[in-house]
């Protein structure tokens, strides 16, 4: 079973999937081996990794530190053709189709494509959306795009929809790191009602009760990563856990 396989069976089985995005730059190496696994007992479906911006000379080591000690997917979420790694299980093919850069649309994924080839990962086509959050958020100034307006639906639904002809194999709504506001559940109804594809929803989500609206409004996996940077608490991890598992 194919890494995209195993967790749509995973947040079919559960009625949507956790995951936990970690950045390179953020993490604790003398604790971050246990985090991995209480976040892995506390009941996560998978890891991603990446940032914006990785500055330390980690990244490879990140991921092989969580793949020791984890059994669930470990997937790059790169900031940047420079975040690709063979010791990962797959990468998020991400395309920003939210903004009008070609360089993040097709140029940079053409320069990653044989690589990632070469390394035989499994490339899981992304349709990446950001979405206005009351804040210029790293990944909005790094890609020079301008984010979905929050107060559209409509905008973004036709995005999705664009995305589902195209061939996208996931969708992904993200109010960036840092975001003052996460997704409007609004928007995330609108586009599940017409798409059929698997909805991510990321940025800005600080509480359990805020990932179970996400859940309840359509969204197939829910990511938290700032949150945890601030309590890495096992009971906290299983709270948006139970909150994601709505099964």
């Amino acid at each position: 079973m194919s890494v995209y396989q195993t967790l749509v069976a995973a947040a079919n089985a559960k009625g949507a999937g956790y995951l936990v995005l970690v950045d390179p730059d953020k993490i604790d190496g003398k604790t971050f081996a246990k985090f991995i696994e209480r976040a892995t007992d506390a009941g996560v479906d998978g890891f991603l990794v990446g940032g914006s911006l990785v500055l330390a000379d980690t990244f490879e080591e990140c991921i092989k530190t969580i793949k020791k000690n984890t059994g669930v997917p470990v997937v790059i979420f790169p900031g940047s053709v420079q975040q690709i790694s063979k010791e990962a299980d797959a990468i998020l093919y991400l395309s920003l189709l939210s903004g009008r850069n070609a360089e993040h649309i097709i140029g940079s994924q053409v320069t990653a494509a044989p690589i990632i080839k070469k390394m035989n990962l499994e490339a899981i086509s992304t349709a990446y959306m950001l979405v206005e959050s009351g804040r210029t958020t790293s990944a909005e100034f790094m890609s020079n795009t301008k984010p979905l307006p929050r107060n559209k639906p409509d905008i973004a639904v036709a995005h999705a929809i664009a995305a589902e002809y195209i061939g996208f194999k996931l969708l992904y709504l993200e109010a960036g790191s840092g975001a003052e506001q996460s997704v409007p559940d609004e928007m995330i109804t609108a586009v599940t009602h017409y798409c059929s594809v698997p909805l991510i929803v990321g940025g800005g989500i600080r509480t359990s009760e805020d990932a179970h609206k996400k859940v309840n409004a359509g969204a197939k996996f829910v990511v938290t990563g700032n949150v945890l940077e601030q309590n890495s608490s096992k009971n906290l991890i299983q709270e948006f856990a139970s909150a994601i598992h709505v099964r």
